[in-house]
This record gives structure tokens, C-alpha cells and sequence, in this order.
């Protein structure tokens, strides 16, 4: 399903942590990316989402929070008898189940989440092979993590892998922190540095045929193999071009990436207005095997 080109006014949607105000990147000198569109026809002129970029596209799913509900007391046939007062045990029961820990993640994952993290964006890939996946927003409350929003996303078209590789169409296993934002339209109103800039224009199409034009509306940068505080299009690679980049959040456009992750474009305009850098935000993500490590 390809994004939308018309871009008539709207009221912004309430963000599921609360609203945000906007920041806004100044990057002088910021030179423009001369690479060649050699992949997938693309007419590109910035690299992102795994250098060369392709498509995605929604899978419906979803996820529930469970709650216990408290029985009520019963009497005597024909008689009618007051509840007791509560306890604090029953006052805990009954309310929405909060996990103390992430769902789905294992030791090995869990200990890679930074312990001032207090935002976490969880995909978890459909399977290692599988270019489909969900997205889940987290927030740690006293209690433990509350789920917020759950939306379907696409990854890359083979998958993942623990150590991508530049071109090789896998999405990057791992824990990654969240700095910067940016895109082809103006910010909605995020907290997050944001450069709005015409190099995140895109053409050409991806693996199924679809335009992909639109893609980088809004993205918001993985840091992985790049240098956070900085636009996304800034090429720094602090592990060497060989092991890849511009792995992003972006728009979604109705096919699998090149090794971004992508959404709906109300679901990353959401996203921009949740993310807030002093809650520390970080994307998990993964096949749901490899998370559980």
C-alpha cells in the first residue's frame, strides 16, 4: 500500500505518551549524498534504510493486555451481603496486568537495554526468514512496562541477521538507541532533533512493484552503524561502509525493505509525537526466536 502523496491539513493525533513539542536540527554545511539509484530502479537522492532503499507494507496483528477481574462475594440465598473492603492484595489484582519485564525477551536481550531507558519501541519479526513483523510501544512505569500502541510493520526482505552486512536485504538484530528524526514533510511536532529537508525525497519502486514514493516522509534514525545527535542523513559509519547503514523507521509503502523498519505514516507520525529524548528511547528488534535469547 503506497504512501499517499496529497498531504491536506489535519489535526495531529494525540500522542500515545502525550504530546510533544518540536526541536529542530541545524546542520550547516550538510552536503548531499552522491549515490548512484542502482538497486531496485530506484531514483534516490539520499541513502537510507540499509543504503539503497526498498518497500513495506502492513500485516495485521495484535496483542492484548490482560486483566484480572476480582470475583464478587456471594451470600446466603435471598440475602444480600456487602462486599468486603479491599486489601492491598486485592486492590493489585485488580488492576490492568503491567510486566515487570519486556514480553518475549530473553536474559541476553533484556541485559543490552540501556537502565535509564524508559521508552521502548518493540518489533518482533513474524520469523528469521520473514519480512513481516509488529510493532509494540513500551513505557516503564513504576509498576513495570505498559504496552501503548500495536501496529503492523515491514523489515527487510530476507529477514534478519545478527551481523548485517551492507546490501545483504536482512534487518539488523539488536538493541539501538533513538536520537534523531527527520523527512521530506515538516515536523509534526516532535520532541526528537528533526531536519526537514528535500534529500529525503525518493523515487522508483521496490520488491513488489510498489512506488516508493513518500517512504521518507517522516523516518527516525536507528543507531546502528551511524553517529547519533546528527541528521539521518549524515553518513558516518563508525564500523566501516562494509557493515552497513541508514537502517531506519520510515513510512510504509506496501513491500519488504532493505533493512529498515516500516510503518503507516499516521503510525510514524505517532511515533514522532511519542518518542521524547529525555525518556531515553530505544528500538528493540528482532525475530521473535532471536529476542528470546
Amino acid at each position: 500500500m503506497a504512501s499517499s502523496t496529497s498531504r491536506p491539513p489535519r489535526r495531529l493525533p494525540s500522542a500515545p505518551f502525550g504530546n510533544r513539542q518540536a526541536t529542530t536540527f541545524i546542520t550547516p554545511g550538510l552536503n548531499r549524498l552522491g549515490i548512484p539509484a542502482a538497486v531496485l530502479a530506484l531514483s534516490v537522492t539520499l541513502t537510507g534504510c540499509g543504503e539503497l532503499h526498498s518497500g513495506t507494507a502492513d500485516d495485521p496483528s495484535s496483542a492484548a493486555v490482560g486483566v484480572l477481574d476480582a470475583g464478587a462475594a456471594s451470600g446466603a440465598p435471598g440475602t444480600t451481603q456487602p462486599k468486603p473492603r479491599p486489601t492491598p492484595a486485592d486492590t493489585e489484582a485488580t488492576a490492568v496486568s503491567v510486566p515487570a519485564q519486556l514480553p518475549g525477551l530473553g536474559p541476553q536481550t533484556l541485559a543490552e537495554i540501556p537502565k535509564k531507558a524508559r521508552q521502548v519501541v518493540l518489533v518482533t519479526g513474524r520469523g528469521k526468514d520473514s519480512p513481516k513483523s509488529q510493532v509494540v510501544l513500551y513505557r516503564r512505569t513504576s509498576a513495570g512496562w505498559e504496552p501503548g500502541a500495536t501496529w503492523p510493520a515491514h523489515n527487510a526482505l530476507k529477514g534478519w541477521t545478527d551481523d548485517h552486512r551492507a546490501g545483504d536485504l536482512h534487518s539488523p538484530i539488536g538493541v539501538f538507541t533513538l536520537t534523531d528524526a527527520g523527512g521530506l514533510l515538516a515536523d509534526p511536532g516532535t520532541k526528537l532533533p528533526y531536519d526537514q529537508s528535500r534529500d529525503f525525497t525518493i523515487g522508483g519502486t521496490g520488491f513488489e512493484g510498489e512506488p516508493l514514493a513518500g517512504s521518507f516522509d517522516y523516518v527516525v534514525a536507528i543507531n546502528y552503524n551511524r553517529k547519533a545527535g546528527a541528521t539521518p542523513l549524515d553518513w558516518t559509519r563508525p564500523l566501516g561502509t562494509d557493515k552497513g547503514g541508514g537502517i531506519w523507521l520510515h513510512v510504509d509503502h506496501g513491500g519488504p525493505t532493505q533493512g529498515c523498519v516500516s510503518l503507516a505514516q499516521k503510525h510514524m507520525k505517532e511515533l514522532l509525537l511519542t518518542l521524547d529524548p529525555d525518556q531515553h528511547p530505544v528500538i528493540v528488534m528482532g525475530d521473535a526466536d532471536s529476542l528470546k535469547r
